[in-house]
């Protein structure tokens, strides 16, 4: 499962390679039920730079679909290295 970062994680290309854990913590906007669950975490790996992310992390369709609903489009989430 994959990710791409913005300016915030991306240091110049550094962060390429770098891995995440992250969960899903609550909805971004009014989609119901827009965690699968809060507690299971995905490890994702850095592969991209997001120039456009508002957020720091843009997860694949994958990735994101694990832990949310793809419905909900976007999602709080917590994340760590």
């Amino acid at each position: 499962m994959i990710v791409g970062v913005s300016d915030k994680l991306w240091n110049n290309g550094r962060a390429c390679g770098r891995r995440y854990r992250v969960r899903c913590v609550g909805p971004a906007n009014l989609v119901r039920n827009a965690c699968k669950t809060t507690t299971a975490a995905i490890i994702v790996t850095v592969v991209d730079y997001c120039k456009a992310c508002t957020g720091d992390l843009n997860l694949s369709r994958g990735a994101f679909s694990r832990i949310a609903n793809p419905d909900a489009g976007k999602v709080r989430v917590a994340y760590d290295p």
